[in-house]
């Protein structure tokens, strides 16, 4: 269980993004369709990156032997990744077709096994369910692999973010950390790492501390509970580092008052599918390239990048 301690001083740096990639990212952001529960974008892009927006990877041959067969001869994977959260993803101005972090390494994943990406848009909670339906491959979705979901997906780690939480502009409430959420009104993704393991190992905490439970919200993109935050129905947003620091650099009513719990995220596909040995081949040689450093680069996160895509590592 997490205590109230303070962070190292490292984790409470907020990660904004330059102001040139901010102002794009935002015309892309108000420019996107409404978010559905499952949308199929369009295919966008070949094994060697046309149309996809992402640099050039050359294939790893041994990482494409060792696809299944069922995917070696469609020669596509089909990813499902969630609504419009830049930069992590989000639509680019007058299409559905996705970018942001999480689809261009999905395309660099597909450009190593040489094979074709099919972004398919779903809500975050769904994306677990639809893997086990078949209906996706894998996810590239900023989903933290927890000891719960390793039960029934493998991953490959392939950046790190933190947990951030966003109030009100002033900070009126002097949120500064966990322990400053008790009794607080918070909103969450449906589904995230932090409402099913931030928020319970706090509530732990605020009940030994004799203080109320967080008071939580549930909603399927992050904008919508920055919505409620500025409206006031909210105290606080708790959510990935990346997307908070985001609409605080965009919207003049909100900033990041705390930003901790790193850790890795990791691409997710069925359990004992194969196709986890493939794709963490193909990863091993994504996270070493210029590639997935210049990808990185485009969305101010160079200091999320890893050097080690490490298979199974619970968080």
């Amino acid at each position: 269980m997490k205590t109230f301690t303070a962070p190292a001083p490292a984790k409470l740096i907020q990660r904004g993004i330059p102001a040139v990639m901010a102002t794009a990212l935002l015309l892309a952001a108000t420019a996107c369709a409404p978010s559905t529960a499952s949308a199929p974008s369009t295919p966008s892009g070949d094994s060697a990156g046309s149309g996809t927006g992402v640099p050039a990877l050359a294939v790893n041959e041994a990482a494409a032997q060792l696809l299944p067969e069922s995917i070696k001869s469609t020669k596509v994977l089909r990813v499902a990744i969630p609504t419009n959260e830049p930069p992590t993803q989000f639509y680019r101005e007058g299409t559905q077709d996705m970018t942001g972090t999480n689809p261009d390494i999905a395309h660099l994943i597909g450009e190593a096994l040489g094979v074709k990406v099919e972004i398919q848009v779903a809500n975050f909670d769904s994306i677990i369910p639809g893997i086990a339906a078949g209906r996706y491959d894998m996810t590239v979705s900023s989903m933290t692999p927890t000891e719960k979901r390793m039960e029934v997906l493998d991953f490959v780690d392939y950046m790190q973010m933190g947990t951030a939480i966003a109030v009100p502009t002033g900070n009126p409430l002097g949120i500064d950390g966990e322990g400053s959420l008790c009794g607080k009104k918070v909103g969450l993704l449906t589904g995230s790492y932090q409402l099913t393991v931030n928020v319970p190992d706090t509530n732990k905490a605020c009940s030994a501390a004799g203080k109320e439970q967080i008071q939580t919200s549930e909603f399927q993109d992050t904008r919508q509970a920055i919505s409620a935050l500025t409206s006031g129905r909210l105290d606080a947003v708790l959510a990935d580092q990346p997307i908070l620091n985001f609409a605080s650099a965009q919207n003049s009513q909100v900033e990041v008052a705390a930003t901790y719990d790193f850790a890795a995220v990791g691409v997710g596909m069925p359990k004992d599918s194969g196709l986890v040995k493939s794709v963490g081949a193909a990863l091993s040689a994504v996270v070493t390239s210029d590639s997935y450093r210049t990808v990185l680069g485009k969305y101010g996160l160079e200091s999320s990048a890893i050097a080690d895509a490490r298979v199974n590592f619970a968080q």
